[in-house]
């Protein structure tokens, strides 16, 4: 989308908007919004359809990139991508010894699949800011953004799916009781119930709520900073010159963030986990 057609703040704001598809209200058919004013229109049952498109593309290569590897792996001297992917997964299995306590087999490849999809979805920011948005324009489409994680609907989503196992693994190793239990009287007794409740209540419910604008919020940013570098780029030679150099340079800083965000995002995940598995006394 050239900076040209449009406004700064019309350019950031087409930037930051979503392929929606979804029903009108008072209409019967669904199709895609042409503006913000629409897809917000469209309401819950709106889907983003480049944020499930771009992550089932990313969790399909990864399924197939490390089935690939495992499948052709050999016991001689591995090649660069063998050498790669054993690390990752050494480096996954290292975390989960250091963080998890309990044994369950689930984990560790929970760790993995969180660590690998959110490492490719961050990445995709990396991607020039008007590449996507051109070639979905010539596809006829009015919005792209192609990192799913400044999606909050995305990152919403899988911080509930860490919340549910939380949940369920909580009430699995505890039973009904001693999760009911851990709710209502700590850490004050039974009697400071209220105070309990709400203590507790809030503290598992910042669970995926600090999961999810973490994640969001970070990647969030970091796509507006190359969102406002690709504006200069309009501005002449000598600011063009200048956001070319700046681009690079948070590009380089950016690969740490995104890599960061998923450590961490992994890492929380173990640690609640691992935390549901205590057995309550």
């Amino acid at each position: 989308m050239s900076t040209e057609a449009l406004t700064s703040s019309e350019y950031i704001k087409h930037h930051l908007q979503n392929l929606t598809y979804g029903k009108l209200p008072g209409e019967e058919h669904w199709h895609l919004a042409h503006s913000a004013q629409e897809a917000k229109a469209m309401g819950f049952w709106a889907f983003n359809l480049d944020t499930l498109g771009v992550s089932l593309v990313l969790g399909v290569f990864f399924l197939f990139l490390f089935r690939l590897v495992a499948k052709c792996a050999s016991k001689g001297v591995p090649d660069g991508l063998q050498n790669f992917v054993e690390w990752i997964v050494e480096f996954i299995d290292t975390s989960v010894r250091g963080s998890f306590s309990g044994k369950n087999p689930l984990v560790a490849p929970l760790a993995l699949t969180i660590f690998v999809w959110i490492l490719l979805m961050n990445l995709m920011d990396l991607i020039p800011v008007d590449w996507v948005p051109q070639l979905a324009h010539l596809a006829g489409l009015p919005f792209f953004k192609v990192v799913p994680s400044t999606d909050p609907n995305a990152t919403f989503g899988m911080a509930i799916a860490v919340f549910f196992l939380v949940i369920y693994y909580s009430i699995k190793m505890k039973g009904v009781g001693g999760f009911v239990g851990e709710l209502t009287l700590q850490p004050f007794g039974k009697l400071g119930l209220p105070a309990n409740i709400f203590l507790e209540g809030v503290n598992l419910i910042a669970k995926p709520v600090s999961l999810a604008l973490r994640l969001f919020g970070n990647m969030y940013a970091g796509e507006m900073i190359f969102i406002l570098i690709a504006l200069m780029f309009g501005g002449g030679l000598g600011i063009g010159l200048f956001g070319g150099a700046l681009q690079w340079g948070w590009a380089v800083f950016h690969i740490l963030i995104v890599t960061l965000q998923a450590f961490i995002f992994m890492t929380l995940t173990i640690v609640y986990l691992d935390m549901a598995h205590q057995e309550h006394h």
